[in-house]
């Protein structure tokens, strides 16, 4: 079973991370490409740019409505379906975001997708 991690782009890769895949659609701020160490930067993950600049602007009052947005593009994305089958078998995924809010971020929503759609992979 599939042990699916999150974790800040600007933390220091862990030995236990497993395969570290970046989820956001623009490349995270101030962090050199060969100084993230991620093995698959898998950006059609992360939400949609539209749904992305709706959120930011009131990201206080619209978490519930992303999150439902979010889960709906999740269930109709091919990325999605294939980065699943993609990760049958591996011991722990980690996915990198950058958001500096660790409590609501697109990030813990795809977490929780994955884990429902891979079967019941775990978070940790």
């Amino acid at each position: 079973m599939t042990r699916i991690r999150i974790k800040r782009v600007y933390e220091a890769p862990a030995p236990d991370d497993g395969c570290r895949v970046l989820v956001d659609r623009l490349w995270p701020r101030g962090v050199r490409r060969d100084a993230l160490h991620c093995d698959v930067w898998a950006r059609d993950l992360a939400p949609s740019a539209g749904l992305r600049s709706w959120y930011h602007a009131d990201p206080g009052d619209r978490w519930e409505e992303f999150r439902c947005r979010y889960t709906d593009e999740l269930r109709a994305s091919q990325a999605v379906r294939e980065f699943v089958r993609g990760i049958e078998g591996a011991d722990t995924v980690t996915l990198l975001y950058a958001s500096k809010n660790a409590a609501e971020n697109h990030a813990l929503i795809l977490q929780e997708y994955l884990q429902r759609a891979a079967g019941g992979a775990t978070t940790a």
